[in-house]
């Protein structure tokens, strides 16, 4: 048994593979994260983030809520805030 014990030289070169998978685990749980529960939820982690407080049609929806708005008025509204903009689906069109 003690000959066995002399003869160990140690964990090897392959133990540095170890931290690098941790790593790789983190940074693959913070991209999920990030490209769906904190987007869905408006954590302003980029620089074009809106809450959810802030979004038109959130405030829109807590205007009709308190009686600032009638139905007809926060329809047409509503309408207004919900159509696509103008020059079609967005993304680098030319003028």
């Amino acid at each position: 048994m003690y000959t066995q014990l002399a003869a160990w030289t140690g964990p090897g070169p392959w133990i540095l593979l170890i931290p690098l998978v941790w790593i790789a685990v983190v940074v693959l749980v913070v991209a999920l994260l990030r490209r769906t529960v904190w987007r869905r939820h408006g954590c302003g982690f980029g620089a074009g983030a809106v809450s959810a407080a802030e979004h038109p049609l959130a405030v829109l929806g807590r205007r009709y809520a308190e009686g600032d708005i009638d139905a007809e008025e926060y329809r047409a509204k509503r309408a207004v805030l919900s159509e696509p903009p103008p020059g079609g689906t967005g993304g680098g069109g030319t003028r």
